[in-house]
């Protein structure tokens, strides 16, 4: 699971005429949902989205100090699957998003659970829709944008280190090494020869 904070003085959605949501300040979320994804993901990124302390603290206005129940923010969530996108050359691959189905199902029980953590979630937790064309209107402040992987999405990310190339330069030297005592052999046994003759 793959979320885009950004904090935001307002954020709002729109599909067509339509405003699906909106806050003030706060943050706006694009999540985007893996095929590997499961409840687990969906509790480790609720609680990583509502303790994170990017806003400044009500009381002592220290930035990078409060969270978002501190202040009493909005949160407006935007399904994106485009998050899971892999580039093969210049094209966009989004085999690594989970299907629409399943996804709409997993981003519903994220919201509920995310409104489970919130006070006052009705007003406070707003969203996009889900697999609607939205046009989502956000006005950074800072800007500050966070981007946030679940512990198994960072997972998949890992690649295994490519072979050291050393082994290669040891081989190619042993080669070389071969052939430069292979010359010497035989300008010895050619000097061998000759003295035999002239002897």
């Amino acid at each position: 699971m793959r979320a885009i904070v950004q904090k935001v003085t307002k954020a709002s959605v729109t599909v067509g005429e339509r405003c699906t949501g909106s806050i003030g300040q706060g943050m706006c979320v694009l999540l985007g949902i893996s095929t590997k994804d499961t409840d687990k993901e969906i509790e480790w990124m609720a609680n990583k989205l509502v303790k994170l302390r990017i806003f400044n603290h009500p009381d002592t206005d220290k930035p990078w100090d409060a969270d978002l129940l501190q202040c009493k923010f909005g949160i407006l969530i935007v399904s994106q699957f485009t998050l899971q996108c892999v580039l093969k050359g210049n094209k966009p691959d989004f085999h690594q998003a989970m299907k629409a189905e399943e996804s709409e199902k997993m981003y519903n029980k994220f919201v509920e659970v995310l409104r489970s953590k919130v006070p006052n979630s009705d007003t406070l937790v707003q969203e996009g829709e889900f697999g609607a064309f939205m046009q989502v209107h956000i006005q950074n402040d800072g800007p500050v944008t966070i981007p946030i992987d679940s512990p198994e999405s960072l997972a998949t990310q890992k690649v295994k280190p490519p072979k050291p190339a050393k082994q290669n330069n040891k081989n190619q030297g042993k080669k070389k090494m071969d052939n430069t005592e292979n010359k010497t052999d035989k300008a010895l046994d050619q000097v061998t020869e000759d003295l035999d003759k002239n002897l």
